[in-house]
């Protein structure tokens, strides 16, 4: 969108030029006129992506009636911008197999000794009224955590519900939420 967005400018005029032909602009002006536009489309494109930051519920989430992938969490998260914060919280019975394999496909892994929710919900909730992401995405079914994304929202955060499937998705969350993914359809 934000290509199509950068395109329309520059056919409207908007990219600061004159309005001489495109063979008058190339004429004189050597390679650099069309480099310089290039470079600029891709710092727009890479500085108006919005930040994302991904809180997965690792008990409620990764259960095996649901059968959820974390990469394919991740890529949800990813198609709402680029992610800057990408999180499972686990509690302290998590196995090492899935604490390695979570931080092999990039995920920061917090483990707690108590709930895991309390801890999601406070750094959720911290990232979003600190104006560290733009976008909140939360991978879970519990309905705990509606206020985070309340909160988020009325801060000018984006929201993202992320349910790992029909049977684990909170109608409570999904309409808090400005956007919902159902994972596996």
């Amino acid at each position: 969108m934000i290509e199509q967005l950068l395109a329309l400018r520059d056919r409207l005029g908007g990219g600061g030029g004159d309005a001489a032909s495109p063979l008058d602009a190339d004429e004189g002006a050597g390679d650099d006129a069309g480099d310089d536009a290039g470079d600029a489309a891709d710092v727009d494109d890479t500085e108006e992506r919005p930040r994302v930051g991904l809180f997965v519920d690792g008990p409620n989430v990764l259960r095996d009636e649901f059968d959820v992938d974390l990469d394919d969490v991740r890529e949800s998260a990813e198609a709402f911008g680029q992610l800057g914060i990408t999180r499972l919280y686990l509690d302290e019975h998590a196995t090492p197999g899935l604490i390695q394999a979570a931080e092999a496909r990039g995920y920061e892994v917090v483990i707690t000794s108590g709930d895991v929710d309390v801890k999601l919900a406070i750094d959720a909730s911290e990232s979003a009224v600190r104006d560290e992401i733009d976008v909140l995405a939360i991978a879970s079914r519990d309905t705990d955590f509606k206020p985070v994304i309340e909160t988020a929202g009325r801060n000018g955060v984006r929201t993202v519900a992320i349910a790992p499937g029909t049977h684990g998705r909170s109608d409570a969350l999904r309409n808090a939420a400005n956007d919902d993914v159902l994972l596996g359809e």
